[in-house]
């Protein structure tokens, strides 16, 4: 018997709340709406819940790309809504399916340069590109130098996230303009490795120097 959709929500949620990817990918094998309600929780960056679905969408990219194939038009569209308000997390969501399956997203890419350009989408494609990078920077070349200003941005997460996905990059060419990141103090917040971190500037900084050794 299928489940209603309040039950597969219930579920979903389950898995996120447990960072249970792999189970993640199983319930999706068996119902293709798991996708489109991930989409649901892509609303508030403060959540654990909203990184942990974006992060459960590029699981679920690389096992069911005809399932993620179907939202991607969907994300595309709240991107070009000009609002904070309707899918801040649609920018970061593109990166994440293409870490997990690439040819959703491949002929998408240079699309991410105007993403990074408008304020409300900067910070998730920030963040998106950099989860992009750290497994194919090959196909970021030209997206990739877009980013290196953003390191002196007056917004503190805008600073975090361009250090974060230069060093998943191992963009050399930006390594100046990082290290002088080292010693700003201003607390931001980011997700990786399955935990949303409260953290500083010049913490993601010296991380990304050590990645570009």
């Amino acid at each position: 018997m299928a489940l209603s959709r309040r039950q597969l929500r219930e579920q979903i949620v389950q898995l996120l709340e447990a960072g249970e990817f792999p189970g993640l990918e199983k319930l999706a094998g068996r119902d293709e709406r798991v996708a489109a309600i991930l989409m649901q929780f892509f609303y508030d960056p403060g959540d654990l819940l909203q990184w942990r679905a974006l992060e459960g969408l590029g699981y679920v990219a690389g096992s069911q790309p005809v399932q993620v194939r179907k939202i991607i038009n969907r994300l595309l569209y709240l991107l070009n809504e000009d609002s904070a308000s309707t899918g801040w997390g649609a920018a970061a969501a593109l990166g994440e399916i293409g870490r997990g399956q690439i040819s959703l997203i491949k002929e998408i890419i240079p699309m991410f340069i105007g993403f990074l350009e408008q304020d409300f989408s900067r910070e998730p494609m920030l963040w998106g590109v950099g989860r992009l990078a750290a497994v194919h920077a090959e196909l970021l070349d030209e997206v990739v130098p877009i980013i290196v200003p953003f390191l002196t941005s007056p917004v503190p997460q805008v600073r975090a996230l361009a250090a974060w996905s230069l060093g998943k990059a191992r963009y050399q060419p930006a390594a100046d303009a990082i290290r002088d990141l080292e010693e700003d103090d201003h607390p931001v917040q980011l997700y990786d490795r399955g935990k949303l971190w409260r953290t500083t500037v010049g913490q993601v900084a010296r991380e990304a120097l050590a990645a570009l050794v």
